[in-house]
């Protein structure tokens, strides 16, 4: 099934290929309609048979035909023909860090150098040396890019992992005492799925101490860069990380500036013209006079623009909706209210389970749903140790002061009703292939669907997903977002919230301190538009009890 990111790759492909082919405005528009593309909050496939292509910024006639292709047949002839022209050997070339598509182009043509082996061997029989324009800098720039941590140009990796790497080393940084702020931007602030390379930007007085201790923290392999106010280094994984340092009065404009997207500081700036300023890095410029810059805020109220959460920042009608005063209210950390799918370790002890209760109790959790028992995706019976089943017995539909209230949760596989006879308050439910429950016959109220993998969809096809997405939007049921690869991605999200359905957000509660699961799921959550009324888990105990309240009725009936 095509995805989006699969459809902006192609995209993209095409742009490096005429970037090869030495044309000048198209690459552009193609990396416009990709960048587009990947940042849509809902399933591609679903706009174009809405016939609403064409809405999409940089997508016109041209473009969404070949689209349009790439939906209906996997392909795009354009693509295919154009990627015959060029040694596939050069696209690998022009993908290392430091050579963009006019080096890639001048290694192919004028030095019949067509793949990454034989930059290398070039390099090795010294056939770069004396030639114009490539110093012994340069050379060892690409031997870099050559070697085995390398990173290459368009790699990308998961935001849970980039979210982990980047916690680390902010921490690391803070903990020296050289910076007055430091922050994540990007999009790893704007909680893209896939982060392509970390950006880090620090207020500080003494920048050359601050790369100082940047360059020597664990896991930094080398120094790519290093210029009066960025340095750019690359870890032992490959990911390379811009670290740039700014005055603290010019935080706020740098923070909107590398916050990104493009698109959405190209719009930015487009409307400081027409008001008479000018917006970069440094701040707000009136003429030549600096009229602010030192906090968000300052930068978007110059432009008579509410303040615009980094997840909406993709130039999708976000700007438009903060000059009329309509942004959509998104859901917050502090709304979340409980977590309704711990699953309870194999090894837990009744230690074990104070100590997440009163990790819940540190967090204003009102209520934790904890998977004891049921029936596993596999068949089996889950089982705990004995002595923390016995306190969570204890605890079950009680309230010990400042406690979260304990539920029992049973957890199943597809259409199954769950296990009978055992005390639960509902059930978490696994999608597997085949059509969803046709009622809710079950003697327990499902509350949250899981692993509901927006891009493989149970059966393999959108009609039976959407049947789940259905299916839980009529009993009162949540789709649980990311992070990991089998939860709703943001796109997921926004198709469930356009079908009136519900999320749940996985508050990461019993994980490790530094575990990413809460803010990355939030963070999806948030770039799918949800606000609090649309997940489950910001409701109230009581409004959640009254959801479990059918099971009591059919009980007393029983």
């Amino acid at each position: 099934m095509p995805t989006n990111a699969e459809a902006a790759e192609i995209l993209r492909a095409i742009a490096d290929l005429l970037d090869l082919e030495g044309e000048r405005f198209k690459p552009e528009a193609y990396r416009r309609a990709a960048r587009s593309i990947e940042t849509l909050t809902e399933d591609l496939k679903a706009v174009a048979e809405r016939k609403e292509l064409d809405t999409i910024p940089g997508i016109g006639d041209a473009i969404a035909e070949k689209i349009q292709e790439y939906l209906k047949t996997g392909r795009i002839a354009y693509y295919d023909r154009i990627r015959s022209e060029v040694p596939p050997g050069v696209l690998e070339l022009m993908r290392l860090a430091g050579v963009g598509p006019k080096t890639a182009r001048r290694f192919w043509v004028e030095l019949h150098i067509t793949s990454p082996k034989e930059l290398r061997e070039a390099i090795d029989a010294h056939r770069l040396e004396g030639v114009s324009g490539i110093g012994p800098r340069k050379i060892e720039l690409l031997r870099s890019a050559l070697g085995p941590t390398a990173a290459r140009v368009g790699t990308r990796i998961p935001l849970t992992e980039a979210y982990a790497v980047a916690q680390r080393l902010l921490a690391a940084i803070r903990a020296t005492g050289r910076v007055e702020r430091i922050e994540a931007a990007g999009s790893l602030r704007r909680r893209r799925e896939t982060v392509g390379d970390l950006d880090l930007l620090a207020s500080s007085p003494d920048a050359k101490g601050v790369f100082d201790v940047v360059s020597g923290l664990p896991g930094v392999h080398e120094v790519l860069l290093r210029g009066e106010t960025k340095e750019t280094v690359r870890l032992d994984s490959g990911l390379q990380v811009d670290v740039r340092v700014v005055a603290s009065n010019e935080f706020g404009a740098a923070f909107v500036y590398f916050t990104g997207s493009k698109d959405h500081n190209v719009h930015l700036r487009t409307i400081a013209r027409d008001r008479g300023l000018k917006i970069n890095e440094y701040g707000i410029f009136q003429g030549e006079e600096r009229v602010g810059g030192a906090t968000e805020d300052e930068v978007y109220a110059a432009l008579k623009l509410a303040w615009i959460p980094p997840e909406l920042r993709e130039n999708r009608g976000e700007i438009e909706a903060a000059a009329a005063g309509t942004l959509p209210e998104l859901v917050t950390e502090r709304d979340v209210r409980g977590e309704l799918h711990w699953h309870v370790p194999p090894n837990a002890t009744r230690e074990d389970i104070e100590a997440t209760l009163a990790e819940a109790r540190r967090r204003r959790m009102e209520y934790v749903g904890a998977v004891v028992a049921g029936t596993s995706v596999e068949g089996g019976s889950v089982k705990i140790e004995r002595g923390a089943l016995e306190r969570l017995g204890e605890l079950h539909g009680k309230r010990p002061s400042g406690m979260p209230i304990v539920w029992l949760v049973g957890e199943v596989a597809g259409t199954g009703t769950g296990p009978e006879g055992m005390e639960l308050d509902y059930l978490v439910r696994r999608p597997t292939k085949g059509p969803a429950p046709a009622s809710r016959k079950a003697f327990l109220p499902t509350l949250v669907i899981a692993h509901l993998d927006p891009t493989a969809p149970p059966a393999g096809t959108d009609k039976e997903r959407r049947a789940w997405i259905d299916w839980a939007a009529s009993h009162d049921a949540a789709l649980e977002m990311g992070p990991g690869p089998s939860r709703l991605d943001s796109i997921g999200g926004g198709e469930v919230r356009a079908r009136n359905g519900t999320l749940a957000i996985p508050t990461g509660l019993g994980s490790s301190p530094d575990d990413p699961t809460f803010p990355v799921a939030l963070g999806l959550a948030r770039r799918a538009q949800a606000n609090a009324a649309q997940i489950l888990n910001a409701r109230s105990r009581a409004e959640i009890e009254q959801l479990l309240a059918p099971r009591a009725t059919q009980e007393r009936r029983g």
